[in-house]
Parts: structure tokens; C-alpha cells; sequence
């Protein structure tokens, strides 16, 4: 999807974050997207608390919205410096990009798309979709691979049973379930479903970082509570994450993962780069048709013009001091 704010991330975030010995827990902030039929979506990274969770630079949780007439339609946009991961876990959108894909992203699989140095798409959601419900995921590119070739991939993981929960791994390793798909740093990404009144044990790199997104559940990560569309954030040092579900029904839960990323960034609308000159070239880039983006074949409208950018030099951001969790 398109960041259609006006104001780049890099310049204001708004979001709270609470903390207890093991888990800061991050609230999300409304965010409307695409233009007069907004979707309104719930932004729990990059804010001024955490501006990444490894490489996981952006993290969107919508709906459920039910879909009216038109449903979603987001013209071709520009995405440069990141991989793009959608989620969902009802609807189903149509995608098309400048490399000729065309694919459907439907609830339990996964699409990765490799921006690299540009890459555009659109996204639409089918006529039979009446509900859209998902995550809407951005991985920051590191500075050696910011201009690799667009790519894309699809996956969809099975789901495997343990003890109190099951687990979709479409990306990285988890609970012996590894991933196919390439990825430019280690990542971890995962659906943990939670039985009602369940306690799971997660065994997980050392390494990483983690956050885990809730989407429904009454749900206690290391103990400590974490609302829906809000994430709770473990620090690296930790080789297991208990997640219990208080609730009568079943858990929803996203687990992103990866070792602390240690490059500054600037996010500025669909951009992730390094430095405010290179927001300015990628928008002129966009804007004049340069070839850079490439242009999305099949999509009957016009491309999504760029918002104006602005009166601030954006400075790059990185995350504060990585404290070290509690001993695994």
C-alpha cells in the first residue's frame, strides 16, 4: 500500500509507548489511506519510541472494514529502498507491478515485493471482497542492497500445530518451520494463533529483537498485557517468548522479528533512503515518469501523484540504545 500521509515519519510520529522490565509496549495511531475512500489503518511503527524492529520498518494493522461499493483502489505508486509484505486475514486484493506480476493476495499468503532501486504497483481489492482485513508490512533495504533488481515472491506457508497455538512462518524460522522466501537481512515474520485460555512458548533467536502485533485476543506477552492493534516489544538477549490468551476465543497475533538494524533511515511517504536529497530525486524521478519506477500495465487510471514535501530537511532516524532482554 501507498503511505499517503502528507508528513514524513521522519519529522513527526505520534504514538505512545509503555514499558515494564521485559516488554515496552507500543499503542498505535490512526492513519488514513487512499485518498477520499480512506482506509483507516493502525500505525505501530516507525514512531518516536522505536523506529524499526530489525529490518521491519513499517507496521500497518487494518479492519476488519467491511468493503463498500468500489472496495479498495489504490492507483500505481512508487515504492524505492524496501520490501513490501502483505498480509491478510480476510479479502482478497488484486496486485500488479512494474515487473509484470499479476497476483492475488489472499488470507494466509503471502506477497513480498523487492523495491530496490523502484518499483511501482497498484492494489484492488476483487469484486467478491466485501471485508478487508490485514497487516501491511515495509522491510528497510540495507545500504549495500538499496538498489537491487525488483523481485517479487509468493508464499503460502502451511499451518503447523504445537502445543496450545498454531503457526503460519512466512518468513524466517520458527519452531523448526522455515521460510523459502529471501530476504536481504535475517527476518522473522509469523501469524501465532492462540487457543482460549492457552500459554505457548515460542523458542526464538537470541539475536533478535521481537514484536509481536495483536490483532484479537486478550493477550499477555511475558506477562505483561498487549491490547489489540497495539505490539509488545522484547529487547535481543531472550532464546523463548511465552504468550498467553486470556480470552474465550481464540488469538491473533503477528511476530516480527531480526537483529537490531543498525543503518539510519528516512521514510518519507513511500521512500526508504538515507538522506533528505534522495526523498527530493526519488519524488522528481516519480513525478517526471523517469523510467525508474517503471509503469504498472493492466491498471485502468492514472499513476498516484506524490505529495509535496515538506519545509524540513528530514534527518536520518535510528532506533535508541538496544537494552539487552532478560537472560534465556
Amino acid at each position: 500500500m501507498s503511505n499517503q500521509e502528507a508528513v514524513s515519519e521522519a519529522v513527526r510520529c505520534g504514538a505512545d509507548a509503555r514499558s515494564t522490565d521485559r516488554v515496552e509496549v507500543l499503542s498505535a495511531r490512526e492513519v488514513p489511506l487512499g485518498g477520499t475512500r480512506a482506509l483507516q489503518v493502525r500505525r505501530t511503527i516507525p514512531q518516536r519510541a522505536r523506529t524499526l524492529i530489525g529490518a521491519w520498518c513499517f507496521a500497518d494493522h487494518y479492519g476488519p472494514v467491511e468493503v463498500t461499493a468500489g472496495g479498495m483502489d489504490m492507483p500505481p505508486h512508487p515504492h524505492t529502498g524496501l520490501q513490501t509484505v502483505s498480509w491478510l486475514f480476510s479479502g482478497t486484493i488484486e496486485h500488479r507491478d512494474s515487473l509484470g506480476t499479476h497476483s492475488y493476495i489472499r488470507p494466509g499468503e503471502l506477497n513480498l515485493m523487492t523495491g530496490g532501486r523502484g518499483i511501482a504497483h497498484s492494489e484492488v481489492s476483487t469484486t467478491d471482497t466485501t471485508r478487508l482485513h490485514g497487516v501491511q508490512l515495509w522491510v528497510a533495504l540495507p545500504d549495500a542492497d538499496r538498489d537491487a533488481a525488483r523481485n517479487f515472491q509468493h508464499h503460502a506457508p502451511e499451518p503447523v500445530r504445537i502445543e496450545g497455538a498454531e503457526l503460519r512462518v512466512f518468513l524466517g524460522s520458527l519452531h523448526g518451520e522455515t521460510s523459502p522466501v529471501r530476504t536481504f537481512t535475517p527476518l522473522l515474520g509469523a501469524q501465532v494463533d492462540v487457543e482460549p485460555h492457552a500459554t505457548v512458548t515460542l523458542r526464538v533467536d537470541p539475536g533478535f529483537e521481537h514484536g509481536l502485533l495483536v490483532d484479537a485476543g486478550d493477550v499477555r506477552l511475558e506477562g505483561t498485557p498487549v491490547p489489540a492493534a497495539e505490539l509488545g516489544y522484547v529487547a535481543p538477549g531472550v532464546g523463548t517468548l511465552t504468550v498467553t490468551n486470556h480470552a474465550d476465543t481464540p488469538a491473533r497475533t503477528i511476530l516480527l522479528g531480526g537483529p537490531p538494524f543498525e543503518e539510519e533511515i528516512v521514510m518519507w511517504w513511500n521512500f526508504v533512503v538515507r538522506d533528505h536529497a534522495e526523498i527530493l530525486q526519488a519524488r522528481q524521478d516519480w513525478e517526471a515518469a523517469s523510467g525508474r519506477f517503471g509503469s504498472v500495465e493492466g491498471y485502468h487510471g492514472q499513476p498516484l501523484p506524490a505529495p509535496p514535501v515538506p519545509d524540513v530537511i528530514m534527518t536520518p532516524r535510528r532506533n535508541p540504545p538496544v537494552r539487552t532482554g532478560r537472560p534465556s
